[in-house]
């Protein structure tokens, strides 16, 4: 592999600051001096990545930057980590395409520390169906099981079910057992969404519609994955006890509520962060997601594309029109 080269998607900033995205051949001495070395069969396309091959935000810290937040494949070279050759990993997060060079790379170098074991039962291609989104769902939905949301207590409520995090929690709950209510801005999605098992579908411009500081009991819990005034009724809905899992901010960082909800209810808003998630709790995760999301589910939410589709789809990802997951091919 020293002497060949191979394809990868390099972003780099013109003097005027601007972003531009192009396929380049690079050569291992490309690539940034960590210890593994991965041959990368699949990555995934993540709101966070849209955002930089857009370049809209900040997300970028270092240029050139290899995107891509997620990647899966086959360890090359393990160097003197417990790593050996032929193992199957997958990486999620730690600023992986942020800070360091990411998964949109035919072979990238990445710390172990980074890795987790691609967890039995589980392909690589199916791993980035999953990816940073479903490690993010599968996570959502085991703080609300920590905080003791029970199917039995009732409907627990999917923000942007329509996306990859919330197909995948859509998915999730419905398999564990829960009546799932469905936000969604997209009429088109509702047959998807019932697939996934969603049950109760409601209008994201209803759901976003500034409420007061309590309203009628809904939700034994909910996950969000967009902020703003969405998740502020989502608070002011939930039930006595409730949990309100909350990941996201695509559509607002606020939050215009009132400490109402959790003084007079007991209502708990629980924070979840899938990029610097301790190991032990993200191996468990994956382990969970490889034996409790079916395989038709991942079919489902599953969309494959190729590093030369990356920044179209970028730029629809960000507008909103990208339904479920994009598992990006780096075989090709």
């Amino acid at each position: 592999m020293t002497d060949s080269t191979f394809n990868a998607l390099v972003l780099r900033k013109d003097d005027e600051g601007k972003t531009h995205a192009a396929i380049e051949q690079l050569s291992a001495a490309d690539l940034p001096d960590e210890e593994v070395l991965v041959k990368v069969e699949y990555s995934s396309l993540n709101y966070k990545d849209g955002m930089a091959l857009t370049g809209t935000g900040k997300i970028v810290h270092t240029w050139p930057m290899v995107p891509g937040i997620d990647l899966a494949g086959t360890v090359v070279d393990g160097g003197t980590s417990s790593y050996q050759t032929g193992d199957r990993v997958v990486l999620t997060g730690w600023s992986v395409g942020e800070k360091y060079w990411g998964g949109y790379s035919q072979y990238q170098k990445v710390r172990p520390e980074w890795l987790v074991p691609l967890p039995q039962g589980l392909s690589t291609q199916q791993s980035m169906a999953v990816g940073t989104a479903g490690l993010t769902a599968m996570l959502c939905v085991m703080a609300l099981e920590d905080n003791g949301v029970q199917p039995a207590d009732g409907p627990v409520v999917v923000s942007g079910s329509a996306g990859g995090v919330g197909s995948v929690a859509v998915a999730l709950l419905a398999k564990l057992g829960y009546q799932v209510a469905a936000i969604t801005g997209r009429e088109s999605s509702h047959n998807y969404l019932r697939q996934l098992g969603a049950s109760i579908l409601l209008s994201r411009k209803e759901m976003a519609e500034r409420s007061r500081p309590l309203e009628k009991s809904r939700w034994a819990g909910a996950i969000d994955t967009v902020g703003g005034d969405i998740l502020a009724r989502l608070l002011a809905e939930a039930n006595y006890g409730g949990c309100v899992a909350a990941c996201g901010l695509a559509a607002d960082f606020k939050l215009p509520t009132t400490v109402m909800p959790f003084i007079l209810r007991n209502v708990r808003l629980q924070g979840v962060d899938s990029v610097m998630c301790p190991i032990e709790r993200r191996t468990q995760a994956w382990n969970r997601l490889a034996a409790e999301l079916p395989e038709n589910m991942l079919n489902a939410i599953n969309q494959v594309a190729s590093l030369e589709e990356l920044p179209e789809l970028a730029q629809a990802i960000i507008k909103g029109q990208v339904q479920g997951r994009v598992v990006v091919d780096l075989q090709a």
